[in-house]
């Protein structure tokens, strides 16, 4: 008995869509792309429900025929190439006609459209491959999809799609990308009623300001011009400042209208800003690429995302090198000009200038005597003798081991687990690091930096920033498992405004920001007014910041689990809170509490993200050094 037959196309339909509609934003991609190929000026996107309750996508294009209207939703159906040697000559953003045939597979659809000569349009209604109905109807100019209840008929992808502000977060960023590769078309997105934006016809860089400006301030001013046209490519747009660097700034590379994820293009950007930022920052770019479309391969992800380049080593050379002249252009570069530095005006003397200047003449009083009491000497020192303070012995007073020193020391005998650890070079662990209620009166602070702690063996160094991020850390964490996150009211409430896409990330991790013990009100439709922050914070912490660089974290990490959430949260805050405490000066009352406190801790050896907090130097290593 034969076992290998043909798939139906329903089943055929819906594979593809598994590779090609992964979620509402992949259907939003999809029917925007169409409406560019079709020429439309104006693209209008109204989401529902994050996209699984509706999509619709209307432009003014060219629209279809009737019978073109009902072919665009069978497979592989395009009109982009003829032959096999078009797809290595591709100027359009869709070429494969699988993407109506797999949305059609998953969704129930309703096509409008109608050509500029046709006095009437056409309407389709598709549900899971079938064609309901097809009639001829009055419509404008033009494309309209409406698609409804996304995954309808496959309840497994439909159960695994994530909220509505994450599913809307990737609609945004799909549409971030697009708009920002067709500044000459103008783009409409609605979320529900509410307009997201309104973006007309601009310049490309008049689209970069209208669409991230309220992301990033001053955008305007952080952007250096690119424009370099080879034989091989042209590249033009713009790169950000050394100073408009960041953990996770805005980056957009596109080739021939299209964006495109391209790591080892990113590599030699990065390589323009070498020395120029850390290493923990990256810059922001909006890089436009030009390139024979023969010389490129779009065809190897589904997503069409990933570009395979004929000329790529070619292209990372000219590409660095374009960054590292526009940067040394603008004089973002630094520069030294070796005929002028350290150099010194000094006017030169002519007979017509009069008497030569006399030399300068230093006054002091030699009967000044820094060691008299009174301030004012009538004695002349001539001799070594009087350099010498009468009191000398006075300045060593204390320097002898008192009784309590000398019990000190002998309590530190007690702790012979001590020298173990520092011969064999582990880890203390926190059991064996109970401190002594005589710590603080040996220990001492060294630059404000390191709490230095004698013990039996040696020195134990603590780097005291560390030690807080740790402490705060740990405070944190227990506050969030027990919902007891304390707050302060501010007098004064901050505003926080948000980017679209920042937005719906923020109102994921809102309430993880609660349970620390952040007072969260919304403040018009993107900004929110902070009325209190954790108690544990000190005064003069920059909550904007702090809460910017959290929203940042969570979105470069990726991440989703709440736990996670929790942990990204606890650290960002715990370090912004050590950064504030290390400036200043410690009491020798809180330095024994932050032993204590350390020692308590889930893992004084390290704090959060693995920096070492406890070094010790040993006996051995001192009498080394001598």
């Amino acid at each position: 008995m034969d076992i290998i037959h043909l798939l139906p196309d329903s089943v055929a339909n819906q594979i593809a869509a598994g590779e090609v509609i992964q979620r509402p934003a992949s259907v939003v991609k999809e029917l925007v792309e169409n409406s560019i190929d079709a020429g439309a000026t104006l693209i209008k996107v109204i989401i529902k429900g994050a996209g699984r309750t509706s999509i619709l996508v209307i432009d003014d294009g060219k629209g279809m025929s009737p019978t073109d209207a009902r072919l665009a939703f069978e497979r592989h159906a395009t009109s982009k190439i003829q032959q096999s040697a078009d797809l290595f000559a591709l100027t359009t953003m869709g070429f494969r006609g699988e993407a109506l045939a797999s949305i059609a597979a998953v969704a129930q659809v309703e096509l409008r459209t109608r050509r500029n000569c046709d006095e009437l349009g056409t309407f389709i209604e598709i549900e899971g491959s079938q064609v309901v109905r097809q009639e001829v109807e009055q419509c404008a100019v033009g494309t309209q999809f409406l698609i409804k209840n996304l995954f309808f008929n496959v309840p497994a992808r439909r159960k695994f799609l994530k909220s509505d502000e994450t599913e809307m977060r990737n609609i945004l960023q799909e549409m971030s990308r697009i708009v920002l590769a067709h500044p000459d078309i103008a783009f409409q997105l609605y979320n529900g009623d509410d307009l997201v934006y309104d973006l007309p016809v601009a310049s490309f860089k008049q689209r970069i300001v209208a669409l991230c400006g309220r992301k990033v301030r001053n955008i305007s001013q952080q952007l250096v011009d690119v424009d370099v046209n080879t034989m091989l490519v042209k590249i033009s747009g713009y790169v950000g400042t050394p100073q408009s660097a960041g953990r996770n700034p805005q980056q957009f590379f596109f080739v021939n209208g299209r964006y495109m994820n391209h790591p080892y293009f990113r590599r030699a950007v990065l390589q323009a800003y070498e020395r120029m930022i850390s290493a923990e920052d990256a810059p922001q770019f909006f890089l436009n690429l030009e390139v024979d479309p023969s010389t490129i391969d779009v065809n190897i992800h589904p997503t069409k995302t990933e570009i395979k380049f004929e000329n790529e080593r070619e292209i990372w050379s000219i590409l660095s090198i374009a960054v590292k002249e526009a940067l040394g252009k603008f004089n973002v570069a630094p520069s030294i000009d070796f005929d002028t530095t350290d150099s010194i005006d000094i006017p030169v003397a002519t007979k017509t200038d009069g008497a030569i200047p006399e030399m300068p003449k230093v006054t002091f009083n030699p009967n000044y005597n820094p060691f008299q009491s009174n301030g004012s000497s009538s004695n002349n020192y001539t001799s070594q003798s009087h350099l010498t303070p009468r009191n000398w012995k006075d300045l060593f007073e204390g320097s002898r081991p008192t009784a309590q020193t000398v019990q000190s020391q002998m309590d530190y005998n007690t702790s012979d687990m001590f020298e173990e650890d520092m011969k064999n070079g582990s880890s203390i662990h926190s059991s064996l690091l109970t401190p002594h209620s005589s710590f603080s009166e040996d220990s001492f602070l060294y630059k404000n930096r390191y709490l230095c702690v004698p013990m039996k063996s040696g020195l134990m160094f603590i780097d005291v920033q560390r030690a807080i991020t740790r402490i705060c850390y740990d405070n944190l964490l227990s506050q969030v498992e027990r919902s007891t996150g304390v707050s302060q009211k501010l007098l004064f409430p901050e505003v926080l405004e948000l980017s679209l896409e920042d937005k719906c990330l923020f109102t994921e991790i809102e309430m993880e920001l609660r349970a620390v013990g952040f007072e969260i009100a919304e403040f018009g439709k993107s900004m929110y007014r902070i009325e209190g922050i954790p108690a544990l914070l000190s005064e003069g912490v920059d909550t904007i910041k702090i809460l910017e660089t959290i929203i940042e974290e969570v979105k470069s990490s990726g991440v989703g689990v709440s736990d996670s959430i929790h942990r990204i949260i606890a650290n960002i805050i715990s370090q912004n809170e050590a950064t504030i405490r290390i400036k200043r000066n410690i009491s020798p009352e809180e330095r024994n509490s932050l032993i204590a406190q350390l020692f308590a801790s889930s893992n004084p050896n390290n704090t959060p993200d693995g920096r070492k907090i406890i070094n010790t130097l040993t006996d051995d290593v001192i009498d080394s050094m001598f």
